[in-house]
């Protein structure tokens, strides 16, 4: 009928049109529920109610352009409580120790860092022949070592202190890398009677009996800096001994000296004996009644000590003074190298070293181990001028720091001076540069293959 009246042509056009137009309300219709679903109406209200919350919703939005929602909704509401400026921030408020009050120790029973162990060396031979793949020696007169240290669980009480304990912990991992010595680093107070001075001695025993692959645990303080990157500690020279620590025999045995030696560096070796004497060296140590008593006996017996509470150093030259009988032959007092070395006296001639001599010789031409003694970076006061303190503490650090960079071609512009500068000009056949010091790879550190 609509042929006849139309024509063919005019009815196929017709139907044509309405075919698209049934596609474009389709295509539309799709459109608006996925910006209904996208712009967040379309909770099936009305019209007008969708259209008075999508212009609630954009007119809100109009300061700000975001391409996706997710990122939009993503941004925090701002609090008026809150900042997020780190110098005015008042740490305390999420430094809050959690849990109950810990446990009083009774004073009237004798302090002990744990259950009395009488047969270790039997149990640590028969451990290390079971376990063939953890050796106690890494190589012929190369024992396998770990050098422990430590700071206090808290930040410093001044903010600079902990950028020195970072200084600090990165000049002994350098050390150690280069010369096969793992490390451990402390932040727990494992036992809350031996805080302070004596807080290493429970450490140190609890790492012994938990590693008897190591051979030898170093100590060291955290304001000690390793400075003669090129010395290795000569082991086979304490192959008859137990206990290795800086000092002298005669201020030690006949003096009583109680700066005689100095524990913020010394060596112990992994034996029953090093357990023994842990144990007698550790009664003077819980703090309160006991440390102040103790105090007062050891600047009675110990030539020049003033009046402190005791301290671990003292009350080893003690230990030792009344005791060689049962200690002196497995002790060796070392002077020949500075395991330890007074700050005051050394930083000062870096200069001088530098001009004349050369690392690897450990003494006081080139000291291995600079110790801040008195200057206490992470507290309020120390025993010296802080800036004295801190200019030093620096040139230590980067004089230890230039044997590192070396290797790579660059120094310290001065030993006061963070910045560096080139001092080998680069190669195109860089692994044919010699390695003056040896220090990039020692012989010990090399794998060797059973054949």
């Amino acid at each position: 009928m609509l042929d006849r009246c139309l024509g063919t042509r005019r009815v196929r056009q017709i139907q044509r049109a309405v075919r698209h137009g049934m596609v474009t309300f389709m295509c539309l219709f799709l459109t608006v529920v996925v910006l209904r679903g996208t712009i967040g109406a379309g909770k099936f209200g009305t019209p007008e109610q969708d259209y008075n919350e999508i212009r609630e919703r954009f007119s809100s939005r109009g300061r700000r352009v975001e391409p996706h929602r997710v990122l939009e909704e993503a941004q925090p509401e701002p609090d008026s409580n809150q900042s997020n400026n780190y110098a005015t921030f008042d740490i305390s408020k999420i430094l809050v120790d959690e849990g109950g009050d810990e446990e009083k120790r009774d004073p009237n029973k004798p302090y002990s860092l744990g259950p009395k162990i009488s047969d270790w060396d039997e149990q640590r031979a028969e451990w290390l022949r079971k376990n063939p793949n953890f050796p106690n020696f890494i190589g012929p007169n190369k024992p396998r070592v770990l050098l422990v240290t430590g700071s206090s669980p808290k930040p410093c009480e001044n903010p600079v202190g902990d950028h020195y304990l970072l200084k600090s912990i990165k000049n002994k991992i350098d050390y150690c890398r280069l010369h096969g010595i793992e490390i451990f680093y402390n932040m727990a107070l494992l036992d809350a009677e031996m805080a302070g001075f004596w807080a290493k001695l429970p450490l140190i025993r609890k790492l012994l009996l938990s590693h008897p692959e190591v051979e030898f645990l170093w100590w060291m303080d955290s304001d000690a800096m390793f400075t003669d990157m090129a010395f290795e500690v000569p082991w086979e020279r304490y192959k008859d001994h137990n206990f290795v620590m800086h000092g002298w025999n005669e201020m030690v045995y006949d003096q009583k000296n109680w700066i005689g030696l100095n524990t913020g560096s010394f060596l112990l070796r992994n034996t029953q004996w090093a357990l023994d004497i842990l144990d007698a060296w550790a009664p003077m140590g819980p703090k309160g009644k006991v440390r102040d008593e103790a105090g007062k006996v050891l600047t009675r017996e110990l030539k020049d000590r003033p009046v402190f509470e005791a301290d671990d150093q003292s009350a080893m030259v003690y230990l030792l003074a009344t005791q060689r009988e049962l200690w002196g032959e497995k002790v060796y007092l070392e002077s020949a190298y500075y395991l330890h070395g007074y700050w005051g006296i050394l930083v000062d001639r870096y200069e001088e070293m530098i001009e004349n001599y050369h690392p690897g010789l450990g003494d006081h031409r080139w000291p291995l181990v600079t110790h801040f003694v008195g200057c206490k970076p992470c507290g309020k006061f120390g025993d010296y001028p802080v800036e004295r303190c801190l200019k030093q503490m620096d040139r230590a650090y980067n004089f230890g720091d230039n044997q590192i960079l070396q290797i790579y071609g660059f120094t310290h512009k001065s030993l006061g001076s963070r910045r560096v500068k080139r001092v080998r000009n680069e190669t195109s056949n860089p692994l044919e540069v010699k390695d003056e010091l040896g220090l990039l790879h020692p012989a010990f550190k090399a794998v060797k293959t059973s054949s």
